[in-house]
């Protein structure tokens, strides 16, 4: 997102959590009800070029979004998109993916509020890892979950039968928005956003370590104390394991890669001795 769209989005996420501050606020109807706008605005490309037109008065903006959501969501939900409709945005699309943005979030309120965020994080990573794997039942499952042929009732169907209680509610919705309402994302793009989302709801990073066996407890916990102070915060560890990594590990955060394996350092070493 650009400048104007990134800061319309910081604004509305303010408000949604001023909104979710309250326990009377029940999140997961909160986040059905912005997932249903997001279908609209989806669905409705006139509506959304207009609620987003910088030609067109703030004020009267917020009017119509008032007038075309009013009695089908509630009142939150129209005062929370009527709020962002008199934002600047960069795109149209921006719009859409804000408030989609905000139903996930939404949902990792929930998550937060029963306990099951840290959870719901851990499966979502496990569940994309599922996906990138090179095995052919991970390659039928994707393709099955991308179609573009097949009815999101069948892909819903089949994420339950996977996921349905074997994972947080939480998880099975988010992932179930996601594959059903993709919008032209990718799958993997789309679940590392909701990893993120998830992590940021603790003020916290992602790491994803991944090591040639699995990491003892006390490994794990000083590599996480290790990671917390190179960056400033809690960091959360994600954690796969693979033999090929020949010893060490290798820690990506964000975009950044912390590679401390030997298979890495032979690398290293053939490169310097052909150069």
């Amino acid at each position: 997102m650009n400048g104007a769209s990134r800061e319309a989005l910081a604004a509305a996420r303010e408000s949604l959590a001023a909104l979710t501050d309250s326990t009377t606020v029940d999140a997961t109807a909160l986040a059905d009800e912005l997932a249903a706008v997001t279908t609209l605005l989806e669905r409705e490309v006139s509506l959304r070029r207009v609620l987003t037109d910088p030609a067109q008065d703030g004020e009267a903006k917020a009017g119509l979004a008032q007038r075309v959501l009013g009695g089908q969501v509630t009142g939150e939900v129209v005062d929370l998109v009527s709020g962002m409709v008199r934002s600047r945005w960069s795109s149209p699309r921006d719009l859409v993916d804000s408030v989609e943005q905000l139903a996930d979030e939404a949902d990792l309120v929930a998550a937060e509020r029963d306990g099951s965020l840290d959870d719901v994080e851990d499966e979502l990573f496990r569940f994309s890892r599922i996906l990138s794997s090179s095995s052919d039942t991970s390659s039928r499952l994707r393709s099955a979950l991308t179609s573009r042929t097949a009815a999101p009732a069948a892909k819903s169907e089949l994420l339950h039968s996977l996921l349905g209680g074997k994972a947080r509610p939480v998880t099975e919705r988010l992932v179930t928005r996601l594959v059903t309402q993709a919008r032209g994302r990718s799958l993997e793009g789309g679940l590392e956003n909701l990893s993120r989302l998830a992590a940021e709801r603790r003020n916290r990073s992602v790491a994803v370590v991944t090591s040639a066996v699995p990491l003892s407890d006390q490994q794990k916990q000083r590599l996480g104390a290790a990671l917390a102070t190179l960056y400033g915060r809690q960091v959360h560890l994600n954690l796969d394991v693979d033999p090929e990594v020949l010893g060490g590990i290798t820690v990506r955060v964000g975009d950044e890669l912390i590679n401390g394996s030997i298979a890495d350092r032979l690398e290293d070493a053939r490169r310097r001795m052909a150069g």
